[in-house]
Parts: C-alpha cells; sequence; structure tokens
C-alpha cells in the first residue's frame, strides 16, 4: 500500500489542493512572462500623434541602454491622456517608443538603423500584475523578434519611478 493510498479523504483531499495551488502558482507567473508576447507590434503607428523626440549622448546614464535617437508616439486614447495631464491613461492607451541609432557626420546628426520600437499597452484586466501595463519591445523594429520576456523586471521596475504619472515617462509639451 502506497503512502497516499494510508492517508484519510481529508489528507489526500490536503495534498490534492496543495500541489494544485503550487501548479496554478507556476502557471500563473509562466503566464505573465508569456504576456509580452500577445502585445502586436502597432501597425500604422507613425501615423499616430508624435508626442517628443529626444536623444541621448554619450556620458548619459542611460546611453548603454537606450543611447541614440527617442521619438515617442501616442494612440488616439494616450495622447489625450498626455493633452489632459491625466494621472491615470485609459484602458486602450498605446505608447509607442521608437529608439534609433545617431549618427554624426559633418556636424549633423541624422537617424541611423531602428535599435529597438517599445510598446506600451493599457489593460487593467490583462496587466494587473504590471499596474495595468503591458510591456514589448521588438529588436530592430521587426514584429518577429520580441525581445521582452518579463515585463516586470525588464520594463515595469523602471517606469515604477513614474507611478505619479501612471507609469509613463512622457510628457505633453504644450
Amino acid at each position: 500500500m502506497s503512502h497516499i493510498q494510508r492517508c484519510s479523504p481529508m489528507q489526500r483531499w490536503m495534498l490534492v489542493a496543495g500541489l494544485s495551488a503550487i501548479v496554478l502558482g507556476v502557471l500563473s507567473v509562466v503566464a505573465q512572462q508569456n504576456l509580452a508576447h500577445t502585445i502586436r507590434y502597432p501597425k500604422g503607428y507613425r501615423s499616430w500623434t508624435h508626442v517628443k523626440t529626444a536623444i541621448l549622448h554619450p556620458g548619459h546614464p542611460l546611453y548603454n541602454d537606450f543611447g541614440g535617437i527617442h521619438h515617442v508616439y501616442a494612440n488616439d486614447k494616450a495622447a489625450r491622456a498626455l493633452q489632459q495631464n491625466a494621472k491615470k491613461f485609459p484602458d486602450g492607451s498605446i505608447l509607442v517608443f521608437d529608439l534609433l541609432e545617431a549618427p554624426t557626420e559633418n556636424n549633423a546628426t541624422g537617424e541611423g538603423k531602428r535599435k529597438v520600437l517599445a510598446v506600451m499597452v493599457k489593460d487593467s484586466k490583462r496587466f494587473r500584475e504590471t499596474d495595468g501595463w503591458g510591456y514589448a519591445a521588438f529588436a530592430e523594429g521587426n514584429p518577429q523578434k520580441q525581445i521582452v520576456t518579463d515585463m516586470k523586471t525588464a520594463c515595469h521596475n523602471c517606469h515604477a519611478g513614474q507611478a505619479h504619472r501612471d507609469y509613463v515617462f512622457s510628457e505633453w509639451r504644450p
């Protein structure tokens, strides 16, 4: 007779419940990590509202990861929230961070190759673990090269410093 067969019905039930809780916990973590892969490449984002452009040069503390030309775009919902200086963005808001190399030649800086296209999607039900925001990043802007595997550590932890602005760095310039 096995150890499980010698257990009382209540002990077996508790064992099954405990194992089920562990399995569900593991599946929850895996599902959260895979949510980034459910965010689609934002087709047509260049026709959205252009929010800002910035350039990070060598010497900036974030240059190694984010050096180059930054363009930020917002869909209609996100643009309205930015324009109203909203403290919370509505579900359906999408922000795109387009990072390009910034080659300088003959005292002029221009756009180089795309390094990464990052996307933030507001969906408070789907992305509860990251305060309602889903994050994705596409290497070289290639829809097939999704590089975010864990939204919380790869993106959201850095955005946490902007919690007072619903985790968004960009501001609307009137």
